[in-house]
């Protein structure tokens, strides 16, 4: 029998090179820029789209938060874990979402993964006579929501990327099947920038009598009803959205929300709530003070759609695609994994750092660079990365 340490050295030697991940040391700094070393690099690979993440009010309040009540919250928020701070942060949320009721977890990982399996189970009702669950999912969702998925061993009816008439045609084939229906997408695609609309999606869901799961991590912050992301101001009891804090609110850490008798079966029934060592108070502290900021921030948001707007009209113009991105994430799609990995590099040579995507985070042959921007960047800065992109996209023929 092969040891799990050989069979591990296998995998590893098997990767293609252009595929093998590393960690790399950084240290984020003011104005959209990057530290590596003793090298400087104007980030364009962060998801912190206000440039919360360095804002000193965020810092204060953690700050405060962690003199007033420590560095840890020492259990699980269903046995000590959970302080008044988190009952008035989710309060606040509710409100901004317009929803009945929110839930803070861990992690956008964690929440998709443990949430959305905590309601399969409830949905599937599996046993003897008992039918299964319609999961309809986008085909591009992010991994999180593929593994809650797998995690509830459901079998996922897949929808063409972003393609609600294919949805549509997938509820109306199986709406004689009995079972409850599922719909699960994101409101901002993660690695291709293109937006879901949201009414439709909502609509059909309710023809079908489904229930409406969506990933709202990369518009939290950036889109919406002050700034709390496409489906805030309209969450009904058949619905439940989640977001994250670690992008575009500079923080970290997830939210859930959701109908008040939702927000009760997951504090009863879902794992990464009940076996988590709950969030600590720098981090609540974070959480707070960007929430009170980012219902403000519609000027920086106006700026960073102009900004995307600039970015992709200039790619656009000299010939490259930007696919269907009308968001803050702009793919440039190469295909190859080692022209991907090439250009990558030669723009850190020029001072630009970009995330370098490949399979299997996007689907093979999608290789791309995968451009974010804040609205910590200057135009300059953005001008600067479009003319390094298109110069080194034509050294290496892409």
């Amino acid at each position: 029998m092969v040891g799990l340490s050989s069979s591990i050295q296998e995998y590893l030697k098997a990767i293609p090179e252009p595929r093998y991940r590393i960690l790399k040391n950084s240290t984020p700094l003011s104005g959209g820029i990057i530290k590596r070393g003793e090298i400087r690099l104007v980030n364009f690979a962060s998801n912190d789209y206000l440039g919360l993440a360095q804002d000193p009010r965020l810092v204060e309040r953690a700050t405060s938060y962690a003199r007033e009540f420590g560095t840890g919250s020492g259990a699980s928020r269903l046995v000590t874990g959970n302080s008044p701070a988190y009952e008035l942060i989710e309060q606040k949320l509710a409100d901004l979402k317009g929803t009945e009721a929110a839930l803070l977890l861990n992690s956008g990982f964690q929440a998709n993964a443990t949430v959305l399996a905590s309601l399969l189970n409830k949905f599937l009702h599996r046993g003897p006579g008992k039918s299964e669950a319609l999961l309809f999912t986008d085909k591009l969702n992010h991994a999180s929501l593929h593994f809650g998925a797998q995690a509830a061993q459901a079998r996922q009816i897949r929808f063409r990327h972003n393609d609600l008439g294919h949805l549509e045609e997938l509820l109306e084939k199986s709406k004689e099947q009995p079972g409850n229906r599922i719909i699960v997408t994101e409101s901002v695609f993660s690695m291709d920038g293109d937006i879901l609309d949201v009414e439709r999606v909502r609509q059909l869901a309710r023809q079908h009598d489904a229930f409406l799961y969506i990933d709202e991590a990369h518009a939290t912050g950036v889109f919406g009803k002050n700034g709390m992301g496409l489906c805030a101001g309209g969450i009904s009891r058949d619905e439940l959205v989640l977001g994250t804090f670690g992008k575009g609110l500079g923080s970290y850490g997830a939210y859930i929300a959701c109908s008040q008798n939702v927000r009760d079966y997951l504090v009863n029934a879902c794992p990464g709530l009940i076996y988590a060592t709950a969030l600590p108070p720098q981090v609540l502290g974070a959480i707070d003070a960007a929430l009170d900021l980012v219902p403000g921030m519609e000027t920086q948001r106006q700026y960073l759609k102009e900004l995307g707007s600039f970015l992709r009209e200039g790619l656009e113009a000299r010939g490259f695609s930007t696919g269907g991105s009308t968001s803050q994430i702009i793919p440039v799609i190469i295909g190859d994994d080692a022209t991907v990995i090439q250009v990558a590099r030669k723009l850190e040579d020029k001072g630009y750092l970009v995330g370098a995507i490949r399979p299997p985070t996007v689907p093979e042959g999608s290789g791309r660079l995968r451009i974010t921007l804040s609205a910590a960047h200057s135009h300059d800065q953005v001008a600067g990365l479009l003319e390094a992109l298109v110069s080194t996209l034509e050294e290496v023929g892409s």
